[in-house]
């Protein structure tokens, strides 16, 4: 019987970084449609390599899907996402990047204080309308029982 001698972090982390993923893991994990994970791949987010007819998704795909959904949970946009993230993984000089990212991150916030104060005002409009309705019904006389006659 031989046994293999453990394996140390780098390789532990060579090894995870190898594991290649189906569309339907990948899917099921984040809880996609492959349909959504296809769309991810002609905005330009993934770029899976083929195996025969089928996909076949790194770890650098998973951890792009990861960030996709993290981003629009976020609310930008998948083209703000897609140059975030390929920012990320540019070699390039990260306060640059850095600052760019602060950048998006400042105008959605702006965008989002914007629609937080319209929503505000919208629903201190609701609550007029819903006054005024109350006040009205309060004074209309009971309609008549149709059973009594």
């Amino acid at each position: 019987m031989s046994q293999t001698a453990p394996q140390t972090a780098p390789e532990a982390a060579a090894a995870r970084e190898a594991r290649l993923f189906t569309i339907t893991e990948l899917a099921a994990e984040f809880d996609l449609t492959p349909r959504a994970i296809r769309f991810y791949e002609d905005v330009g987010l993934l770029t899976p390599a083929r195996d025969g007819r089928n996909r076949v998704y790194t770890q650098r795909d998973r951890t792009r899907i990861k960030l996709t959904l993290r981003g629009k949970r976020l609310g930008l946009s998948l083209q703000e996402i897609k140059q975030l993230v390929d920012m990320y993984e540019s070699p390039d000089d990260t306060k640059q990047q850095l600052e760019a990212f602060l950048v998006v991150l400042r105008q959605h916030r702006q965008q989002m204080q914007q629609q937080l104060e319209d929503l505000q005002v919208t629903l201190a409009e609701i609550a007029q309308h819903e006054e005024r309705c109350l006040r009205t019904l309060a004074g209309c006389a009971p309609e008549p029982d149709a059973d009594t006659d």
